[in-house]
């Protein structure tokens, strides 16, 4: 899939902009502390929306400033 590029997930950049802990977002997204770590370490591989649209309503930000497309190397 490399080919094709890929999406990094800046959530770790964006908690820390935030100067938000992950518990607490884990408590106002209502999502386990584990699936924050998922993401801020890039290790998800099908995206949930509803997950997405409560990151970005609890961290104050757009979808492009939580997901980022990386083009394939040449």
């Amino acid at each position: 899939m490399a080919e094709y590029g890929s999406i990094r997930i800046n959530l770790d950049k964006l908690i820390k902009e935030a100067g938000i802990s992950k518990n607490k977002l884990s408590h106002r997204a209502e999502m386990q502390r584990s699936q924050i770590n998922h993401y801020c370490n890039n290790e998800i591989t099908r995206l949930d929306t509803d997950v997405l649209a409560r990151l970005c309503t609890v961290l104050d930000c757009q979808i492009g400033d939580l997901l980022e497309f990386i083009p394939p190397q040449s």
